[in-house]
């Protein structure tokens, strides 16, 4: 039987976008891996990697994976106890946060301690949200930046972003209004601000390390 990745739905996130990347990517890496949507949490209990997507206000989303009985346990277990490899996207990275700081104060799972705040461009040509492409500056050695290019451009749509309280939980980083953590990460688990599955060739490059990471 196939190894799954469950693409967790809780009624936001760009579901169909990213199920189609991951099932590319899963084709050209040859891992073989089921692509699953899901808002099961026996599904994601089962699953050998998950991916938690996530379009919208911090607190609506967190407000949606909350909703769904058992999934916080269930996300819990199978990420902080059993160590499987997570992937949180956009919002769904930003829900790692202690706290969201959008529209109020409201608490994220506190898997990477800090805050998420929102974009404040002095520039006037910086618009927000910030949308569009930028390249990445690679902060540190990651098995999921293997044979990927510093500077590579990857597609962002954000007026948010998290601010981790250590240094060392920032993987890569943009420039947007200074310089802002473009993925986050420790142990088995990483956050990118970025989309992967709207990057073209970077992004399903991405999504195959991923598919691929033992941590």
């Amino acid at each position: 039987m196939a190894a799954t990745v469950a693409l967790i739905d809780y009624g936001s996130g760009n579901l169909r976008s990213a199920e189609k990347a991951l099932a590319r990517a899963a084709a050209d890496s040859t891992t073989g891996h089921d692509i699953v949507v899901t808002a099961d949490p026996s599904r994601v209990a089962e699953a050998e990697r998950i991916v938690l997507p996530g379009v919208g206000a911090f607190a609506d989303c967190m407000r949606g994976v909350s909703s769904i009985p058992g999934m916080i346990d269930a996300l819990t277990q199978s990420v902080l106890k059993d160590g499987k490899p997570f992937l949180g996207i956009c919002v769904g990275m930003q829900l790692l946060a202690d706290v969201g700081r959008e529209h109020g104060d409201h608490a994220g799972l506190g898997w990477i301690p800090g805050e998420v705040v929102r974009l404040q461009p002095e520039e006037p040509k910086l618009k927000v949200p910030h949308m569009g492409w930028n390249s990445l500056s690679l902060l540190q050695p990651h098995a999921l930046f293997e044979g990927m290019e510093d500077e590579t451009d990857v597609y962002f749509v954000h007026s948010y972003y998290i601010r981790p309280k250590q240094a060392e939980h920032i993987l890569a980083s943009t420039e947007y209004a200074g310089s802002i953590p473009a993925i986050v990460g420790r142990d088995n688990i990483v956050g990118t601000q970025f989309h992967p599955e709207k990057s073209q060739a970077a992004g399903l490059a991405f999504l195959e390390r991923f598919l691929k990471w033992r941590p």
